[in-house]
């Protein structure tokens, strides 16, 4: 059976792939954007199959996420995965900016990355709960080890976890499953700066493999995590991180 799935910032980048993924099983996918209409719809019109659609919407705008995810359900038919994957990456070193930007990078990560993540999630169980469902968060490796140069999107990662886990507990007598994946560095359009800088080569070498992830390692774990056999990972944070960060 052909499952419905919003994935949430899916134009590029991990969420880009995670909605190949889901379109190469058969499943029919909504690709959510803020601001990327030409790259959403260089995504739509290379996934698999059919049935799949564009929806926009600020995270930050409670009511504009409201009406994306009743779009992506009168779209798709119905709404049985959501993937919350949008996430924005500002750096506000502490030492390094004003406290006007100080307040600014905090105001908006913690808008889009978490509560934006939560009014998605609201939503979604809204219609879920009828029916049963899963939900998979990408979160961070930064939730645990830190992320001195972007702390506000560390504070949103390790937030969005523990929100997962509490989503997790309330949500399984409804038969939804709620799980998270915490990647380190991966190969996206937020990581390049980072890794074409000079601190690129130490990047890679956190791994002792010596490298960073691919979008499609991410993908292939949020569609485990999606599947029906993971009701039993409900609750789990997985993480992806080449084993560069052991807790």
């Amino acid at each position: 059976m052909t499952r419905a799935v919003l994935v949430t910032g899916a134009s590029r980048g991990i969420g880009r792939a995670v909605a190949r993924a889901f379109a190469e099983l058969g499943d029919r996918v909504a690709v959510h954007h803020r601001g990327s209409p030409g790259l959403a719809g260089e995504v739509l019109a290379g996934l698999a199959g059919g049935g799949h659609t564009v929806v926009q919407a600020d995270l930050a705008d409670a009511e504009a996420v409201r009406r994306l995810v009743g779009q992506a359900r009168a779209d798709l038919g119905g709404l049985d995965v959501l993937v919350n994957n949008a996430g924005i990456y500002v750096s506000h070193p502490v030492t390094e900016v004003s406290y006007e930007q100080w307040q600014d990078a905090w105001r908006e990560t913690l808008a889009v990355n978490l509560t934006g993540a939560a009014n998605v999630t609201w939503c979604a169980v809204q219609y879920m709960k009828e029916t049963g469902g899963r939900i998979v968060n990408v979160t961070s490796r930064g939730a645990y080890r830190g992320e001195p140069r972007h702390p506000a999107y560390g504070a949103s990662k390790a937030g969005l976890n523990s929100f997962g886990q509490s989503m997790a507990r309330a949500l399984a007598p409804l038969g939804i499953a709620v799980a998270s994946v915490a990647p380190g560095y991966v190969a996206t359009d937020m990581a390049d700066d980072d890794l074409t800088s000079p601190r690129g080569a130490e990047i890679r070498a956190q791994s002792p493999f010596n490298r960073i992830a691919t979008p499609e390692e991410i993908a292939a774990a949020v569609v485990y995590l999606a599947s029906p056999e993971a009701e039993w990972a409900s609750g789990a944070v997985l993480d992806l991180n080449g084993a560069s960060y052991l807790r």
